[in-house]
């Protein structure tokens, strides 16, 4: 028997308790946010965008020991944007939530405009890497075409770097040794440097985390 519908009710219904969390924390944590948001309708699309993200990651886990929920990792970019960022753009909000549903999902580009319109789906496509390219290729691209991207993929990126690393000093992948893992910091040191001038405050929040990551790591 298929038991598809009884897992998307499953979900569903996961899916409206996380959201309704998610109301209650903005209105406890950022009630200028919450009320903005409301007022212009962006409460609703960032809703929708969360709970079309945890559907599309539903399953999926980090690389930690612990094997964390991957859902996680797009509301830690939604954090960063709103509140150190300082980001009220509902849409690149988000795309910072929907930013690895087409490079780790079966979501398309053309699904997302459909759901969330152009200026969502080409944000997320910006910051989406082409996978029939070899790993090395994808990370040079990051590099080489982060100081082009627009304004709103810039602050996605920041808030994606700095969550990535962030998560690595905090929780590292249990097959990753230290000489990895201080590739990875140089790494997203190098794309970074081409978002920078997108939000001041993201860039150095970065550089705390990169300076923690010297430390830790021993670089």
């Amino acid at each position: 028997m298929d038991n598809e519908p009884k897992r998307r009710q499953h979900r569903s219904e996961a899916g409206r308790q996380f959201i309704d969390g998610l109301r209650r924390s903005l209105a406890e944590d950022d009630p200028w946010l919450a009320g903005w948001l409301q007022g212009m309708d962006g409460l609703d699309l960032v809703v929708a965008a969360t709970s079309f993200a945890a559907e599309r990651h539903a399953g999926q886990r980090r690389k930690d020991a612990a094997g964390t929920p991957y859902i996680n990792h797009p509301i830690a970019v939604l954090d960063l944007l709103r509140q150190v960022g300082d980001v009220s753009d509902a849409n690149i909000l988000a795309a910072g939530l929907l930013h690895d549903t087409v490079e780790d999902t079966a979501t398309t580009a053309e699904e997302l405009e459909e759901r969330f319109g152009p200026k969502i789906a080409s944000l997320v496509m910006e910051v989406t890497d082409d996978k029939s390219l070899p790993k090395q290729a994808r990370k040079r691209l990051q590099v080489v075409k982060a100081p082009r991207l627009s304004t709103g993929a810039r602050q996605v990126k920041l808030a994606d770097k700095i969550a990535n690393l962030s998560d690595l000093l905090d929780a590292p992948p249990a097959d990753w040794d230290n000489e990895r893992m201080q590739a990875y910091a140089r790494w997203s040191k190098e794309v970074v440097e081409g978002c920078r001038a997108a939000s001041v405050p993201l860039a150095r929040r970065f550089d705390a985390v990169y300076e923690r990551a010297e430390e830790v790591l021993g670089m």
